[in-house]
């Protein structure tokens, strides 16, 4: 059977805790998990923790942990991921099969032909929702570590303030991105639905980002971070030692 495993964003050790109201709900109401039940916890800091239920009622539920054990490591190569911002599943598809192929950070890109216009409220209810995927897919592929997802940013913003060793724009007409040498560690700009502009490309290219291709085909938004999130890990990260 399946051991059940769940992220709790609060620092854990050996002993006994009661889990926040959000786990105990799905614990309790959801899973209809019983006491003795066997769980495993994460926290985000890389190290993971073994143990059984304690007790579980419709507002409580407690486990012991009893056991500390090593996580699954962070991929090699650390990812910065600019993605376009587009409208409902396929921002969420994005965001969960990115989490599942090991990128570091994603940050909801704002360009030219962006659908989708958040602000406020509704721009923050939306991160949290995009948090909360990107954990879900942490408990179900078995990462220790959850990925940082920043509040939507400008364009021009997030290409003045990000870093990395290699820095790469996807373009249709561009070199493929297996030209490039192994980078310590990578930056992806994905366009929107719409596609980044050229004018938009050109910043990002003024920006110190390369332009790069995947293939003869055009990718729908939410299928080229997958795409390139995986040539990347094969290529330079992680999948190289699976």
């Amino acid at each position: 059977m399946r051991l059940s495993r769940f992220f709790i964003d609060a620092p854990l050790s050996l002993g006994e805790h009661e889990l926040p109201e959000a786990q105990a709900h799905y614990i309790s109401r959801v899973l209809r998990m019983a006491e003795g039940d066997a769980v495993q916890l994460f926290d985000g800091s890389g190290q993971e923790f073994l143990g059984a239920l304690l007790e579980v009622g419709k507002k409580r539920v407690s486990v012991r942990l009893n056991q500390a054990i090593a996580g699954q490591p962070a991929s090699s190569l650390p990812i910065h991921l600019g993605q376009g911002l587009s409208r409902g599943e396929r921002m969420d598809w994005a965001i969960q099969k990115a989490t599942e192929l090991g990128v570091d950070e994603i940050t909801p890109i704002v360009s030219e032909r962006c659908e989708v216009r958040l602000k406020d409220e509704r721009a923050d209810k939306r991160l949290q929702h995009w948090r909360q995927i990107a954990v879900s897919a942490c408990e179900q592929c078995g990462r220790s570590t959850v990925p940082v997802i920043h509040p939507p940013q400008l364009l021009a913003d997030w290409l003045a303030g990000t870093e990395a060793a290699l820095k790469l724009v996807l373009h249709p007409v561009a070199e493929p991105l297996t030209n490039h040498p192994a980078p310590a560690t990578l930056a992806f700009l994905i366009g929107p639905e719409g596609g980044l502009s050229d004018a938009e490309v050109e910043q990002a290219q003024v920006s110190g980002f390369h332009s790069a291709r995947l293939g003869p085909r055009v990718l729908r938004t939410e299928t080229a971070p997958v795409v390139a999130l995986a040539v990347a890990q094969q290529l330079w990260g992680d999948f190289q030692a699976s």
